[in-house]
């Protein structure tokens, strides 16, 4: 019986958990005003011109009561309205809309009062139709408290109106213990509950490992420990150019009054945070301070990146998860990360780089000069270095997201989860095991290769890849190449002509494509007597999944573990085969530029290919460098350059 004779049978349904959780909300009058029992159209025409004219911040409830959705608003009426009345809405927003039951609003006294109260009502309902910042329990923060006689540097997850400085928010605490430990490494500041009021006879270990100075021992006084710690403010804020002026004063001042060992103290401190900071001076082209942030969108999840700049110098970078992104324009993606982000944040610049601009921009930045208590600009580079800087954080992102997910996949449970619920909603005879993904990679039907990757229990075994060269199909047409592969593939395993890993046959072939993809591989496996192995295709654009035997698509929630392992796989073949055509083209390319160069054969070619790598590189290359290159010359080298 073919494999696909289960598919047929009905479908389960999955859906993905929404988080909640708690938060302050801001004090405003609440007015409630009940608008959508059915149907829509009679109730809107009736209650919505009781909607007050000014700004303020709408909750919209299912049947449950629940907050579905938070907005904020300039005019309440025509914010409300125009859910009702608009016939040019996202997907997102109809299936909103239909699930709304219940408006309550409040009224404030501006946009950026509105702007705020917004903030403070989404993290406390955690609403699943809004953008979200993941933060279950907060970010944490660097606090210290200046009012303590001996400040601490301490690790806290809530900001208080105390005085205290706080550094922050990190991504995780993994984060603020790289920044602890490169502090720790320049500045011996304590971290420790001792009540300095009472003297201790020795020091403890800190002190013999050089991380503390022991004011508990009455060792240091507080002016040189206020010093310290006025080093750790500095260098946490990234004004190291500035610290390094004032340990050097005071490394000059110490060494005048024969103080050595506070100079020698001084002096490595010099030294151990040049060293931090040496890889900074190159890392990017942008002036003062500023921020940059970017992010790429995976199904109803995005990652943003976020790069720190101070005096001309990357500080460091930052990476959030927000959940709720699917169907959103960058704009409103980019908008909702700003507010959120900067809400918590205690360190905001002059100068914001986004990759997108921010929906709502005029009065975001109204709210962030207010709290920062200066100008501050939103700007998308469009040329130049702040653009190339955009590209590099873009870039960041979408590689962090990939390792997020690899990261969440390699766990032993998670793979488990990911293989079951594939044989679940692909209702397949037994757990996929073994995993093979194929690909197609060509331009116009040139240069035509395919790809076979291997994961077995749900990890790569690269050992087991393999490439194909389409030898048979003349033009673009991916689906015959598709079967092509897939017969020389199942054809070994199937007469015996293959051993180890192409006589093992899988437990589900995954093929990148849709429909036409999906009806060439069976036709192959058909083909050779292999229609008892389980295929099914998954297509990018909307990440469906296409089985035999099934009209419609099955699709998964973007957090589902058996889709994030399919689109792993998928992934996996698309490299894997891009990256051996691009060598083939760029070998062909390479060889082709010096057909008519006099005295170049196959081995003269592959040499400087395996040298320069493209004609690019050859072109820029000198006579000398060129005849500096085993098997050639500098009248060899001379022709070389005459000719390309």
């Amino acid at each position: 019986m073919p494999w696909h004779a289960f598919a047929s049978l009905p479908q389960p349904i999955w859906r993905s958990n929404i988080l909640c959780s708690e938060a302050i909300a801001a004090n405003y009058v609440k007015m409630p005003a009940r608008i959508m029992p059915t149907p829509i159209k009679a109730i809107v025409t009736e209650r919505l011109s009781s909607l007050p004219e000014s700004p303020g911040v709408y909750l919209m409830k299912d049947a449950a009561g629940k907050v579905i959705y938070v907005g904020k608003a300039g005019c309440l009426r025509s914010r409300v309205r125009s859910y009702f009345n608009d016939s040019d809405l996202t997907p997102k927003t109809v299936q909103l809309v239909r699930r709304i039951n219940d408006i309550d609003f409040y009224v404030t006294r501006s946009e950026e009062e509105a702007l705020i109260l917004e903030l403070n009502l989404i993290k406390r309902f955690r609403p699943e139709y809004n953008i979200r910042l993941k933060d279950d329990k907060g970010y944490p923060y660097i606090k210290i408290d200046l009012n303590e006689d001996w400040p601490r540097v301490q690790v806290v997850r809530c900001v208080a109106s105390d005085g205290a400085r706080y550094f922050g928010p990190f991504a995780s605490a993994y984060s603020i213990r790289q920044a602890l430990d490169v502090a720790k490494s320049i500045f011996p500041f304590r971290t420790c509950n001792t009540d300095l009021n009472q003297r201790r006879e020795r020091p403890c270990l800190e002190y013999d490992m050089r991380h503390c100075l022991a004011p508990c021992t009455g060792q240091l006084e507080r002016k040189e420990y206020s010093e310290i710690i006025q080093g750790v403010i500095q260098f946490l804020d990234g004004k190291h150019l500035r610290l390094e002026q004032s340990l050097m004063k005071r490394m000059k001042q110490s060494a005048e009054a024969q103080h050595y060992e506070a100079a020698a103290r001084l002096r490595d401190q010099i030294k151990a945070m040049r060293e931090v900071v040496a890889w900074q001076r190159v890392a990017t082209r942008v002036r003062g301070d500023a921020d940059a942030a970017a992010f790429v969108q995976n199904g109803d999840q995005a990652f943003v990146q976020v790069f720190f700049i101070r005096g001309g110098k990357l500080l460091g970078r930052e990476g959030f998860l927000l959940q709720g992104t699917n169907a959103e324009e960058p704009s409103a993606t980019m908008g909702s990360f700003v507010m959120q982000y900067y809400a918590v944040s205690q360190n905001i610049p002059p100068l914001i780089l986004l990759q997108h601009p921010a929906e709502g921009e005029s009065v975001i930045k109204e709210w962030l000069t207010r709290k920062r208590g200066g100008a501050v600009r939103l700007a998308v580079p469009k040329r130049g270095p702040r653009k190339e800087l955009m590209e590099t954080v873009q870039t960041n992102a979408q590689r962090a997201l990939e390792q997020l997910r690899i990261k969440h996949l390699s766990q032993p449970q998670a793979l488990g989860e990911a293989l079951e619920e594939l044989k679940a909603v692909l209702r397949l005879p037994e757990t996929p095991q073994r995993i093979e993904g194929y690909d197609i990679s060509n331009i116009q039907g040139q240069l035509a290769v395919g790809s076979m990757v291997v994961f077995e229990e749900g990890r790569p075994r690269p050992s087991h890849y393999r490439r194909f060269r389409i030898k048979t199909i003349q033009g673009a047409n991916d689906y015959a190449m598709m079967e092509e592969m897939l017969r020389r593939r199942f054809a070994r395993a199937k007469d015996g002509q293959g051993e180890g890993n192409w006589a093992a046959l899988p437990g589900l072939v995954l093929i990148d494509g849709g429909k036409g993809q999906l009806r060439s591989a069976c036709t192959a496996l058909e083909a050779v007597e292999a229609s008892m192995v389980p295929v099914a295709s998954l297509a990018k654009e909307h990440e469906e999944i296409f089985v035999p035997g099934l009209a419609q698509p099955i699709r998964l929630s973007a957090s589902s573990p058996g889709r994030q392992l399919l689109q792993r796989v998928r992934d996996e073949a698309h490299r894997f085969a891009l990256g051996y055509h691009t060598n083939l083209r760029k070998r062909q390319t390479f060889a082709s530029t010096l057909d008519n160069v006099p005295g170049i054969g196959p081995r003269r070619k592959k040499a400087l290919l395996k040298n320069f790598g493209s004609v690019a590189r050859l072109r820029e290359a000198t006579v000398d460098e060129i005849a500096a290159q085993p098997l050639f010359n500098a009248a060899l080298a001379r022709k070389i350059k005459e000719c390309i």
